[in-house]
């Protein structure tokens, strides 16, 4: 039997013998026929009906077989045809094949072998069919993440995670840096979950003391403090049958988490200063820009609430991570902030968005936001050039990594490594005018880290020397004598230096 029963199938040819014997054939394998016999009304059937394949003859009174291919393909692209005749030849067979045919089957044909090229259209044509409905629901799919600006691999699976998940009443954690999107996402598994017609309720978590904040979330009686003159529901009982988002989890603190584990495992809590229990139906969506598995090693946070929480995990990727995104994001922001500032057109010269690319963005998309706002809104015309990207973008340190060479009796590779992490330390300091909090962010290492390099190297601020003095230092700022030639050497990013890699 045929793989696709009732596939439709469009047959062409003049001669009525022909047509009898493939509509016979074709019928008894469960196919549905209509027949023409001339290529002019069988384009009339293809375009007023939908076929899953056609048989075209080669030999047709007016318009021949090889042109009735191209018109069925421009009718119907992907609608596979086989060519059919009398006349086998290899020159037919290419201009058929060029034309657009799926196949080509010569008479005195065999019955089984018209089943098989028939039956191996009809599946082609499915499983065309089957992939453009698949590419159809996904970019539907990811259509519902307009205001997520992402088409990156690390992005898509971060969508189709969502996808997944969203349904489930599961917790859901989202790590990832300050800047990258983690309350977007939160609201993206909201609206893609069956509450997605009930409240999102956000708690920012670190702004409030342990008490308020339990006020906030689980409402309080009258007289639970002074000061509670009425009773008041809380976050909790707003988000009843809905979600409820906790930003930056890792700065509730411990008397506090105690409290949310019971409402996450029981779905029911008491009010402050209250008896009576509340239940209610909440969806849990926290977010997180610490390591709070280090925090439970560190007693900071509790076990037992991190594995209430980590149940699906969700890793948002720092912008540097997914720089293919960056013109996207670009874009997005310029039209954005455009149509706020009633300036239609705006555009960002392909100078400015080289260094917006190649800048490692340690606030992510929060600071090229901004970056893109300030631009948008300091510029008199609608092409955005290098001048309005700020300095720390633009002067983006360069190092240099001399050659090394190896002398007969080795070399301490220690000593090498250590000379470059001074050094490395000394070119970004330098860059970053002195500053440590912004040279560990070009390093991306804390500020801790870097301090306690500093003084393990004793590197010391270096002072640019001016005026007079320079000039009888020969115009170097370092000396009497002339600074040597630096040897042969490769500019190199110091961010990318010290994430282990090159990461374009």
């Amino acid at each position: 039997m045929s793989s696709s029963p009732n596939a439709a199938i469009l047959v062409i040819d003049d001669e009525e013998i022909m047509r009898e014997i493939l509509e016979t054939l074709l019928t008894r394998e469960g196919y549905s026929v209509r027949l023409a016999t001339s290529a002019e009304e069988g384009l009339e059937l293809a375009r007023s009906l939908p076929f899953d394949a056609a048989i075209v003859d080669l030999m047709l009174p007016g318009m021949d077989g090889i042109s009735a291919i191209e018109e069925l393909k421009r009718v119907n692209e992907e609608m596979p045809v086989v060519m059919i005749t009398a006349f086998a030849s290899v020159e037919t067979a290419i201009a058929a094949m060029k034309r657009g045919a799926f196949d080509y089957i010569t008479k005195p044909f065999k019955n089984d072998e018209v089943l098989v090229v028939v039956r191996n259209a009809v599946e082609r044509n499915r499983l065309v069919q089957e992939n453009r409905t698949l590419r159809r629901t996904v970019q539907e799919q990811y259509q519902k993440f307009a205001n997520i600006i992402g088409r990156s691999p690390k992005m898509r699976q971060v969508f189709d995670l969502i996808i997944q998940a969203a349904p489930s009443r599961s917790t859901i954690l989202i790590h990832g840096e300050s800047g990258t999107g983690k309350e977007l996402v939160a609201r993206a598994i909201h609206a893609h979950s069956l509450r997605a017609d009930r409240a999102f309720v956000t708690v920012n978590s670190g702004n409030l003391p342990p008490d308020l904040l339990e006020s906030t979330l689980f409402g309080h009686v009258k007289g639970a403090f002074t000061g509670a003159v009425y009773p008041k529901k809380g976050l909790f009982d707003l988000a009843d049958k809905g979600s409820i988002f906790f930003d930056e989890m890792g700065n509730i603190a411990l008397e506090t988490q105690a409290k949310l584990l019971r409402a996450m495992q029981e779905r029911e809590f008491m009010r402050l200063g209250g008896m009576e229990v509340i239940r209610v139906d909440v969806r849990i969506i926290a977010a997180t820009n610490v390591d709070l598995r280090r925090m439970v090693e560190d007693g900071r946070f509790r076990e037992d609430l991190y594995y209430r929480l980590n149940v699906i995990s969700i890793q948002l990727p720092p912008l540097r991570d997914r720089k293919a995104d960056i013109p996207s994001l670009v874009q997005h922001f310029l039209q954005k902030y455009g149509e706020e500032n009633h300036k239609e057109g705006m555009e960002l010269a392909p100078e400015a968005l080289d260094l917006l690319i190649d800048y490692d963005w340690p606030g992510n998309v929060r600071e090229l936001e901004n970056c893109i706002e300030r631009a948008t809104v300091l510029t008199t015309g609608p092409r955005i050039g290098t001048d309005l990207i700020p300095d720390h973008v633009r002067k983006t340190p360069a190092f240099q990594i001399p050659e090394v060479t190896v002398p007969p009796e080795g070399i301490s590779f220690k000593e090498v490594i250590t000379d470059f992490e001074k050094r490395l330390i000394e070119s970004t300091l330098e860059a970053a005018g002195g500053v440590q909090k912004r040279a560990a962010e070009l390093l991306h290492i804390k500020p801790t880290t870097l301090n306690e390099m500093i003084k393990r190297y004793d590197i010391r601020p270096r002072r640019r020397k001016t005026g007079p003095e320079a000039e009888a230092d020969g115009g170097n700022g370092h000396g009497s004598q002339p600074a040597p030639a630096p040897p042969a050497a490769q500019p190199v990013n110091p961010r990318r230096i010290a994430a282990g890699g090159y990461d374009e």
